[in-house]
């Protein structure tokens, strides 16, 4: 059986570092012998099938590959359909009535621990708020997330201690399930 799957490639192209063309990235995952592969942007996105692995394995497969063919270290995070479209399903904010770049989900390569959160003064980040799901938060930042004290808080190496991170805005979470729906 075939899963579609989203793969979340952490800090790329950003400021002009890890540069990894989208062109370059869609022959990698070819040559690693999964199908119907796109990208979406220029920020890490890129969707496929696969008949074999589960989100761990093929995380692993392609951040090897990553850093075989590229040279550099990538955190990569996997989800298929089912989870990002879950995701969207449970989305504790109204996301019809906010701007894209008020709300983001923040993506973790494994469960988290919520006593961590527990410790983070809210009232200090109002009207910025978070909701913690199992493998995934919710973020709305009025603001925009360049802005956002929150996101400083949140992104605190003993906060995401363990985990690979990656967040997104509300545009590219739907975009995401349109795509792994094809």
């Amino acid at each position: 059986m075939t899963t579609t799957y989203a793969a979340l490639l952490r800090g790329i192209n950003v400021g002009g570092k890890k540069k990894l063309p989208m062109a370059e990235l869609r022959q990698l995952m070819d040559g690693l012998g999964y199908d119907r592969v796109r990208t979406h942007l220029q920020s890490g996105q890129a969707v496929f099938a696969s008949g074999h692995g589960d989100e761990e394995s093929l995380a692993a497969e392609l951040t090897d590959a990553i850093e075989k063919h590229f040279g550099f270290s990538v955190d990569v995070i996997v989800r298929d359909h089912a989870y990002l479209k879950a995701v969207v399903e449970a989305c504790p904010f109204p996301a019809a009535e906010l701007e894209a770049k008020q709300l983001h989900v923040t993506y973790f390569s494994a469960p988290v621990d919520a006593a961590r959160f527990a410790e983070i003064d809210r009232e200090a980040c109002l009207p910025e708020e978070f909701r913690l799901g199992e493998r995934e938060l919710y973020l709305y930042v009025p603001q925009g997330l360049g802005r956002s004290k929150l996101a400083e808080v949140l992104s605190r190496p003993r906060i995401t201690k363990g985990v690979i991170a990656t967040t997104r805005n509300w545009n590219t979470v739907v975009k995401l399930v349109e795509l792994t729906a094809e």
